[in-house]
């Protein structure tokens, strides 16, 4: 099995990645309990919420328009939060996304 740079495997890394279902992520970041997070994770949900919902009208809705100046705002407001996602604290990271990835169990 190969690994990568960090040590992961790919087959594992794969799997993590592409275990997030949106709909499950969309109701943990619109749950009070993101407010724990920082303030940067925080904008990360809101702004992930956001894109989803705008993917979601550009996916089904046959008469929307789009302009491209919106859609260059969006993508630069997305790679601005996620550079400054990538600022938090790596423990801070792996606790959030063990908060989106796993059910909530009482």
């Amino acid at each position: 099995m190969g690994r990568t740079s960090a040590g992961r495997s790919k087959p594992a890394w794969r799997q993590a990645y592409r275990a997030l279902e949106h709909g499950h992520a969309r109701s943990q970041y619109t749950r009070p309990t993101i407010r724990d997070f920082s303030p940067e994770i925080g904008t990360f949900a809101t702004l992930f919420v956001d894109m989803q919902h705008k993917r979601h009208r550009a996916d089904y809705d046959p008469l929307g328009r789009w302009h491209k100046s919106e859609v260059a705002e969006d993508i630069d407001a997305a790679e601005d939060i996620i550079a400054r996602f990538e600022r938090v604290p790596v423990q801070d990271q792996r606790a959030f996304a063990v908060y989106v990835l796993l059910q909530s169990r009482k």
